[in-house]
């Protein structure tokens, strides 16, 4: 396995990346782009590594309760207890915009 990678692929990488290089740069490049290609190649070496994704490391129990319906509130009651109603619907305060002028 090469050392480095050759001027034609670091100025192929550089114009992908839209930058200019000097020749200073490009030997530098060679040599470090080069050594994260082999880090990156390592992934391949890791003992156990498929294709399958691995989204957490345990299997997934996650047991769900049963949603069950019950019985309905009576409207009228709800926007009696609500401390700002008018008519059948309960006034909240405003929320929208209150920090607009903070990080702006």
């Amino acid at each position: 396995m090469k050392d480095k990678l050759t001027k034609e692929e670091v100025l192929h990488v550089a114009d992908l990346a839209r930058i200019e290089v000097t020749e200073e740069e490009i030997e530098k490049y060679q040599v470090q782009l080069k050594q994260l290609l082999n880090d990156v190649e390592k992934v391949n070496d890791v003992v156990g590594y498929d294709d399958e994704i691995m989204v957490a490391p345990w299997d997934d129990n996650t047991t769900l309760r049963e949603d069950v319906s019950g019985e309905m509130l009576d409207p009228k009651k709800v926007v009696e207890n609500a401390p700002n109603h008018t008519g059948n619907y309960i006034a909240v305060p405003v929320v929208i915009g209150e920090n607009e002028s903070e990080g702006a």
